[in-house]
């Protein structure tokens, strides 16, 4: 009789669901009947037993792909506990490629009929017989001749190996003169040597190594601490050589796609061929390959964004979180995680290594430093000899822009001298567009977005208003929707186009690119503009935080950030941490070559802490400042925080469920429940928000808390609910 079996489907329900099956086990991929239809699922376990066996459907059909690994789905599990995020819905993100559960598509390929392999037929001779009669000719001599000396081959490869055209190939075909056959696709991927000798380290670095190599079967958590440019690239290349040659998986998460292009490269040199990617910029049939290649194990090393920590690592031996302080590794939609926090639970469940690569490593991290829970390695200077570049703040309130003018007069100086010593300036500004704002100046009307609540960005070079939100985008009206004035529209503040525009004038000779997500499609043309820098077609460089980290220009020696002080403002818990992080990253990029390098930073509070640490080159000072004010305020990683967010296009409804909410909400010693309140993004795509802060002792966990304190409320089904675990925006 079939057993009853537990299966767990990629949708937001509550659990699994039983089904009748045989000759099944954990982790295959099935097939199932759901309502009218029928969808892919995953064997999860036994069946509860809550519904009699004859009343229960069968399974339909099991798919010819690799098991979902053990590991993988305790990983699920404990993902979804922690998250209190339904357990499909993290399934989900192990399984979004359906297609790859399907079999391989084998190739179609030619051989010679095995009456007709062992000779070569002199010209003018007849097929064999039964075939339509085919005069011999020079070309299909080649293919024969091509086919003899090797294996059958698909129309396109043995065409071009003959020197023929394709036609060639088919019409032998047709003449019976050739055999079809299919063959199974070729590797997806290149196979990276652990063995293939890598540069030279500095003995700083060959320290590093060799005691991360040293303890790799030691499991754990390792924070990898360097300066930018300390080479920690090189040094964690070590680690993943180590795990190929052990004959294991190794996973490498960087926090931006855009990250990629020159770490390819150098991953290519050091191993002589490339890793899988995952990321969202794939197509979906490279999407296909690269899962079924990481489930089968043929992809030994796999660098991704976030999401790659779901794939099905059959024998992954090695996690590497690269810039592990990263927002980026924060996922805010759907299942709310921190990629950086479930590597490491990752690593944990499946003991094996994870490395946590930073010049700034996040507050949380340190704090397991200090308590012994993590190890740490230190890189404390740049790699070859090259000096860190001198940090200056520039205090606009006395080397104040001319006006409608950005760039302060001792910016445009430095800018003047680099730019005649023939070397590279980077400007950075993190606010992508033209303007912030644009409003009317007759009666102050502010364009907003219809759906949120947030202004409208102007991006002048693409004739448009536009919400960075919801993607919200419109033309700019000629008159004022307000007042009816026309043309009394004014643009406030800078984004980076309009700093392009100042600089244009100000160096008409200069060569100038813009760096950001809304200029650049994705990884391949970030990379063809880094390739531009690097071969010095380009004198000035202007960017947002993706020019921030990662990328290496041997003749960039000058940094001006435009706006030192954006970023402190708002009330954000990791406000001074994340701009210090992000300034601290985009100084490095200057000088990390031979040439010294400088970094000055347009600022209206020079004595801001954040600002000092910066000028002063003191890192630690400031970790010990903003440690001892998260300490005294019980705040992460003293504290713990989780959010509540309820969203609903009734807003008389919405604010009803929150009074109910925070009627039963939870209390005691230890605990503190604020809210609810308007989110600071109060309308967002049509829909309004609601808050709640749920802030606990460290010894507290949020999870039981919060289960407890929703099971006393039924939420409508045209109410959404998002939980936040350990929550990083506060919008």
């Amino acid at each position: 009789m079939p057993d009853s079996l537990a299966i767990l489907l990629p949708l937001p329900l509550a659990g699994s669901y039983d089904y009748l099956g045989e000759n099944l086990a954990p982790g295959d991929f099935v097939v199932v009947p759901l309502g009218k239809r029928e969808t892919i699922g995953v064997v999860w376990g036994p069946g509860t037993g809550e519904v009699a066996a004859n009343k229960l459907k069968a399974v339909i059909a099991k798919l010819d792909a690799p098991p979902l690994p053990e590991i993988t789905r305790r990983f699920i599990d404990r993902v979804a506990a922690y998250t209190l995020a339904p357990p499909g819905a993290v399934l989900r993100m192990a399984m979004s490629v359906s297609t790859a559960l399907e079999p391989p598509r084998m190739i179609a390929a030619w051989r010679l009929p095995a009456a007709a392999a062992d000779q070569i037929p002199v010209p003018g001779e007849m097929g064999a017989p039964g075939q339509a009669a085919a005069k011999e000719t020079p070309a299909r001599r080649r293919v024969r001749a091509v086919l003899q000396q090797g294996p059958a081959r698909s129309t396109s490869d043995l065409a071009r190996e003959a020197g023929v055209g394709t036609g060639v190939v088919r019409a032998m075909a047709a003449a019976g003169l050739l055999e079809a056959v299919s063959l199974p696709p070729l590797p997806a991927f290149g196979r990276p040597d652990g063995f293939h000798e890598g540069p030279a380290l500095s003995p700083a670095q060959r320290d590093a190594a060799e005691s991360l190599i040293a303890h790799l079967a030691d499991g754990g958590v390792t924070l990898l601490d360097g300066v930018t440019g300390s080479g920690k690239t090189e040094v964690y290349f070590e680690a993943v050589a180590a795990t190929l040659r052990a004959g294991r998986q190794a996973l490498v998460l960087l926090p931006e796609i855009a990250l990629t292009g020159q770490w390819l490269e150098r991953f290519e040199q050091r191993f002589g061929a490339r890793p899988a990617e995952w990321h969202s910029d794939l197509t979906g049939a490279e999407r296909r390959s690269a899962w079924r290649a990481i489930a089968t194990g043929e992809a030994r090393v796999v660098v991704g964004a976030r999401s790659a920590l779901f794939l099905p690592f059959p024998d992954l031996g090695l996690v590497i979180v690269d810039e592990e302080h990263e927002q980026a590794y924060k996922q805010e939609d759907g299942v709310a995680y921190q990629a950086r926090d479930m590597a490491v639970l990752r690593g944990h469940l499946a003991r094996v290594p994870v490395l946590l690569v930073s010049a700034t490593p996040s507050l949380e991290t340190l704090k397991n430093v200090a308590g012994g829970r993590y190890r740490a390695l230190h890189l404390p200077d740049r790699h070859a000899g090259a000096a860190l570049p001198k940090v200056r703040a520039v205090d606009l309130r006395r080397d104040r822009p001319a006006r409608q003018r950005w760039l302060s007069p001792g910016l445009v100086s430095a800018l003047e001298e680099t730019l005649a010593q023939g070397e590279q300036a980077l400007l950075f500004l993190n606010r992508r567009g033209y303007a912030p704002l644009t409003l009317c100046r007759h009666c102050g009307h502010r364009m907003n977005c219809p759906n949120c609540t947030a202004w409208l960005v102007e991006h002048r070079h693409a004739g448009r208003l536009q919400c960075h939100h919801c993607g919200y985008q419109a033309r700019l009206p000629e008159a004022c929707p307000a007042c009816g004035t026309a043309g009394s529209f004014a643009a406030c503040g800078p984004g980076v186009e309009r700093l392009a525009e100042e600089t244009a004038a100000l160096f008409p000779a200069a060569r100038i690119a813009l760096l950001t997500s809304d200029t650049l499609g994705g990884p391949r043309s970030v990379a063809l503009t880094i390739d531009r820098i690097l071969r010095h077609e380009v004198d000035l460089l202007i960017g947002t935080q993706i020019v921030a980290k990662g990328h290496h220009f041997p003749m960039l020696t000058l940094v001006g950030v435009v706006d030192a002080d954006l970023g402190l403002n708002g009330g954000d818990l990791r406000a001074a941490e994340r701009t210090f992080q992000l300034l601290h990253q985009v100084a490095g990029r200057a000088g990390r070559a031979e040439r010294a390098g400088q970094v000055l930073l347009q600022t209206y509070d020079p004595e801001n802490p954040v600002i000092r640490a910066l000028v002063a080159d003191d890192r630690d000072g400031f970790i010990a400042y903003e440690m001892a004010e998260r300490r005294a305020a019980s705040m992460p990683p003293y504290g713990r925080l989780a959010a509540l967010i309820l969203s609903s296009a009734d807003a008389d409804g919405i604010d009803r469920i929150a009074r109910e909410l925070a009627r039963v909400a939870p209390s005691g010693p230890g605990i503190l429940v604020l809210g609810p309140a308007p989110a600071p993004l109060a309308l967002l795509r049509g829909r309004y928000r609601r808050r709640f802060l749920l802030k606990c002792r460290r010894d507290i966990a949020p999870q039981p808390l919060i289960r407890a304190w929703l099971a006393k409320v039924k939420l409508p089904g045209n109410l959404r609910l998002q939980v936040d675990i350990d929550p990083y925006s506060f919008l």
